[in-house]
């Protein structure tokens, strides 16, 4: 009709529109044709024989069975009689049959959150596989989220949903924001918990925790991810920010732990400026800081062996000789021991994780007891943690060849002379690169010729030495002696 009255012709005006000239004619003339609802079939139904007696029970019984599963169950009930042509009909009869006699679906109440009342933790796996220095680097990603502005911080996290990895994330993320909300939602962290003495752990760390910065703990039903929505759906786009921004870097694999930390910064970062305006709502109402951080570790003892060694969560750690028949004290965060004898601080190890929870690791630092083994050095060939103890792949081939080259005993003496140069010198990974490649010929240098020509022999500074006259002597012991300037080296 828009066409006829800009003055178009019926046949244009019908063309234009994509109808035929009778019936625009008759929507001219102003006759409709009301088409009346169909009540009928136009095919005979194919599931009429088992749609009623068969299905429909199965989905009264389960009602989430799918229209590929009733079609196999009907193809293994009744072969050749209803062939796969018919799936589609099937899937669609399924649909009608949830939407008209299911039962009734999980309905999604959308919060409004006020400004400055909730905040949410959690921890999620990331899509990449990130390595450190060539090597894979299992961790969590645990990141908080402000459910008003939408403000986040994500934090690495080792050995998997523990309470100190929770401590340390919660509380770099609160002082990074720079107040505190009321209330702070977790899903159940303690289903990662084995037995009910770690889970009552857990509930009163985190309590306390919590009753430290003034935040009411809250947490939801278990198994109810939905329950926590406002932190579970930002997991996903901070993995997806991730993975692309792996891609436009090309590799996958940073040099220290320090350099994916600051990589994972820039990323959260940036996806905070979108929030800026309704973080600057929310930070007037937040809460103060307390002055203080919380305990984020456990603290556990051990006694040093006279190997060196103590034992911690099933792994086994190096710590330097001195400490010999100690007990210390390990304040142990999810990715670092720190250990004091009383008061003082002595080490602080690199925390290590068994690969499954009945198993057990190593953690052999060849520095601690390198001076020790030097006195000793026939004791290399038999050591229980001999291949811990070499640093690299490098030095496992180095040693490879030693054997090979040398006698058994001059192996060892040799291996534990290189180790102690590149201990005491500060020259691990120079030495083993230079020394793989004499490797990889058969022929490494004697310790003779290795101390020549990898370690610095600086000849000291000739001090010039000048002797006192004896008469000097007779005047100090006569009491003679007055006073007089002697110049002496």
């Amino acid at each position: 009709m828009k066409h006829r009255q800009s003055g178009h012709s019926q046949d244009t005006a019908a063309a234009k529109t994509g109808i035929s000239v009778r019936s625009g004619r008759r929507i001219e003339q102003g006759e409709h044709t009301i088409v009346a609802d169909r009540h009928w079939r136009t095919r005979t139904d194919p599931l009429e024989a088992v749609w009623e007696s068969e299905l429909v029970p199965l989905l009264t019984r389960e009602p989430s069975l799918t229209g590929i599963t009733l079609w196999d169950y009907l193809d293994e009930q009744h072969p050749g009689l209803y062939p796969e042509q018919l799936l589609r009909t099937l899937q669609r009869r399924v649909k009608h049959w949830q939407a008209t006699r299911g039962p009734d679906k999980t309905v999604m109440f959308r919060q409004s959150v006020p400004a400055g009342h909730q905040g949410l933790s959690d921890f999620t796996r990331p899509n990449t596989a990130i390595t450190i220095a060539g090597r894979p680097f299992a961790h969590l990603l645990y990141q908080f989220r402000l459910a008003f502005s939408g403000w986040r911080y994500a934090h690495i996290a080792q050995g998997g949903e523990s309470y100190s990895a929770l401590a340390d994330g919660l509380q770099s993320a609160l002082h990074k924001l720079g107040g505190v909300p009321a209330e702070h939602r977790t899903d159940s962290l303690s289903a990662a918990y084995v037995n009910t003495r770690q889970k009552q752990q857990l509930t009163d760390s985190y309590r306390a925790l919590c009753q430290h910065y003034g935040m009411r703990p809250t947490t939801n039903n278990l198994g109810v991810s939905h329950e926590n929505g406002a932190i579970e759906a930002p997991h996903g786009s901070l993995k997806r920010r991730i993975e692309q921004a792996v891609k436009v870097r090309g590799s996958a694999d940073f040099p220290t732990l320090g350099s994916y930390r600051a990589f994972i910064e820039r990323i959260v970062d940036k996806l905070n400026k979108r929030g800026k305006g309704r973080l600057s709502e929310e930070q007037p109402v937040l809460m103060a800081l307390p002055r203080h951080r919380f305990i984020d570790y456990t603290e556990v003892t051990a006694k040093v062996t006279t190997s060196s060694t103590i034992s911690v969560k099933r792994v086994l750690y190096t710590v330097p000789s001195r400490l010999v028949g100690e007990t210390i004290r390990i304040h142990l965060y999810h990715d670092r021991l720190a250990c004091f004898v009383g008061q003082t601080s002595v080490i602080t190890l690199p925390r290590v994780y068994p690969a499954t929870p009945t198993t057990r690791a190593r953690r052999i630092d060849y520095r601690h007891i390198i001076h020790s083994l030097a006195a000793k050095p026939q004791a290399f060939r038999f050591l229980q943690f001999r291949d811990d103890l070499l640093p690299s792949p490098s030095y496992h081939q180095i040693w490879q060849q030693a054997q090979r080259q040398f006698t058994p005993q001059e192996a060892c003496k040799w291996m534990v002379a290189t180790l102690r140069f590149a201990a005491d010198h500060d020259c691990e990974k120079r030495l083993g690169c230079e020394l793989l490649l004499q490797a990889e010929q058969d022929q490494l240098p004697d310790l003779k010729s290795l101390q020549a020509r990898y370690l610095d022999h600086t000849a000291p500074p000739a001090i010039p030495v000048r002797q006192h006259q004896a008469a000097d002597y007779d005047q100090l012991l006569s009491g003679q002696w007055t006073g007089q300037e002697v110049q002496c080296g």
